[in-house]
């Protein structure tokens, strides 16, 4: 259903019947329907809530005012203060885990723990040569397609660096379109993904998560993901690691049976499914 959110029009929806409730925010060019997979395979013991992001889906446009995580953390809140009692388990995507991640940080009381699916958050990255050769994808060809205002090649460019040319040839033309018309959202986001705009890796900002987290990468994801993940696993207390075999930065619709499994291991004793 689409309703407004933190003041905006938002779609969202509700699966599975579990006594837990899990919150659930996609990655970026994509839609919440990118869970379907893991929402099925958690149904019998899970109730998952998940909504587009602003300029996503069914959701409405983004108008390009203000900060755009913060758009979306917003919705996500109001989502949680009308549907769920108490705190849930976040799982967040890619760009929709910096949101899962942001959460955690500003409202730690609703989120009971923390999955992250290769978050964004480049910044926590800086001094690896990895960061550098994406400062420099972005800043070059990807930029230089934006400025040129040849949108589906701007798409391209962005898919082939977190999967493969083959992969977007595969495409259907209607999805092609659909990232285009969406890429605007890219650069929206650069002052978190690059620049940590809310602080998200500055010092002590990760040290003082006090929910359970896990981490999660593809095997065969970009050496930017490792090196980001590496940062994280030292600095956020406690934290869990896992590497789907297999899998790349689109694990969560790829391969949505290994993502069950191990959030059902993962998950504190008293929220296990």
């Amino acid at each position: 259903m689409i309703e407004n959110l933190a003041g905006r029009p938002t779609y969202w929806d509700r699966a599975g019947h579990g006594a837990r409730v899990a919150l659930m925010i996609h990655c970026s060019l994509a839609h919440s329907g990118a869970w379907r997979g893991l929402r099925g395979a958690l149904a019998d013991d899970v109730t998952t809530l998940a909504y587009d992001l602003p300029g996503h889906g069914k959701s409405g446009a983004w108008d390009g005012q203000g900060d755009y995580q913060d758009a979306c953390l917003h919705a996500g809140l109001a989502l949680l203060e009308r549907e769920a009692n108490g705190p849930v388990d976040v799982v967040g995507h890619s760009f929709g885990a910096t949101v899962a991640l942001r959460l955690a940080q500003e409202v730690p009381e609703r989120v009971r723990s923390l999955t992250l699916y290769e978050p964004v958050l480049f910044a926590a990255a800086k001094d690896h040569p990895a960061f550098a050769r994406n400062a420099d994808y972005m800043n070059g060809v990807f930029a230089d397609a934006m400025r040129a205002g040849d949108l589906l090649e701007a798409a391209r460019l962005f898919n082939a660096q977190w999967g493969s040319d083959a992969g977007w040839e595969a495409l259907p033309k209607r999805m092609k379109q659909d990232m285009a018309d969406r890429i605007h959202l890219i650069p929206a986001a650069r002052n978190v993904t690059h620049e940590d705009a809310h602080g998200q890796v500055a010092p002590g900002a990760l040290e003082a998560l006090s929910c359970p987290v896990m981490l999660m990468e593809g095997e065969r994801s970009p050496d930017l993901v490792r090196a980001v993940h590496d940062e994280l696993a030292q600095r956020i207390p406690g934290a869990t690691r896992q590497v789907i075999a297999n899998a790349g930065h689109m694990g969560p619709i790829s391969h949505p049976q290994d993502m069950a499994a191990g959030l059902r291991a993962f998950l504190p004793e008293d929220a296990r499914v």
